[in-house]
């Protein structure tokens, strides 16, 4: 299965047409009909659904799709570090994770290094846990940015000298919005919108569950999210209250929608990991050292 190929089928699936795509990749239709035809086979599977204006990815497609775009993302990340191994150091660094106001901290270091390395480009991928670590593990990602209580076994790793606020987001004109902060019962008996994160029962301690006690399993979660924007649309809208971390849901003045911490205070801390033995570009090793030197004062 060649490189080029699976760049092909990437195109087709993405404008939906062999014409389209073979215009976008300045070929003629015959040759990447062929080249489809010629992958369904080596596959033995179909991958498309064929009509006279357009094409349906099979549910084989859409399985290939989501492993070729793993796989050029990789190669092209491949190139890359190797096109960088100059002199001069240059390159990219990938950094993926979740909204959290640390990510201050990373952009302080960025800042830094591009005063004395300004070649280095700079990659973010925003996602859960589990969307951070699969691609930490799969090699796509260099660092990671997980929220305290994370599974480290596997990881290298350092503290972010940083804090994030568990709280609730809910509409002004809401009837929680007059206090101050808020507690376990206030929740008891309101829509909830939770980030899987704060209700993740993978590892032996959930910081929230703990937090909210023995009633834990009797709030009504109606809605979960991973990114907290989506989750701020859905309490605009009157859905429920968002159970988030602070600073990362627009609360100004000009906003419909206000933050209120719990109480007593909830605070998770953050980790920086990167998987144990991994061989870094020149960019990434650069960037390394940077937030070693930095997060260990």
């Amino acid at each position: 299965m060649e490189i080029r190929v699976l760049r092909y089928f990437l195109t087709v699936a993405r404008e939906g047409s062999i014409t389209g795509a073979a215009n976008f990749l300045h070929v003629t239709q015959p040759t990447l009909s062929r080249q489809l035809k010629d992958l369904e086979q080596e596959l033995g599977k179909k991958l498309f659904i064929r009509s006279s204006h357009s094409i349906i990815l099979t549910d084989e497609g859409l399985l290939l799709r989501k492993r070729a775009e793993e796989i050029v993302d990789m190669v092209d990340k491949l190139e890359a570090e190797f096109s960088s191994m100059e002199e001069t150091i240059r390159g990219d660094v990938y950094i993926g994770g979740g909204e959290t106001d640390a990510m201050k901290q990373i952009a302080r270091v960025v800042k830094d290094l591009q005063l004395s390395y300004p070649n280095i480009r700079y990659h973010l991928y925003s996602g859960n846990e589990d969307d951070v670590t699969e691609r930490l593990d799969m090699g796509l990602l260099d660092f990671g940015i997980l929220i305290e209580p994370a599974d480290l076994s596997k990881y290298n790793y350092m503290n972010i000298p940083a804090k994030d606020v568990w709280g609730v987001v809910m509409r002004k004109d809401s009837p929680l919005s007059f206090k101050d902060a808020i507690q376990a019962v206030d929740l008891l008996n309101v829509p909830l919108i939770c980030s899987r994160q704060a209700i993740k029962q993978t590892f032996s301690k959930n910081e929230f569950a703990d937090w909210f006690g023995e009633d834990f399993d009797k709030l009504n979660v109606v809605t979960t999210y991973n990114l907290a924007y989506n989750a701020a649309i859905m309490v605009e809208e009157g859905i429920g209250y968002a159970i988030t971390l602070d600073k990362i849901v627009n609360t100004s003045s000009d906003s419909n929608l206000c933050f209120r911490p719990l109480e007593p205070r909830l605070e998770s801390g953050l980790n920086i990991v990167w998987k144990k033995h991994k061989v870094f570009s020149a960019a990434a090793d650069m960037f390394s050292k940077e937030i070693q030197a930095k997060f260990s004062m």
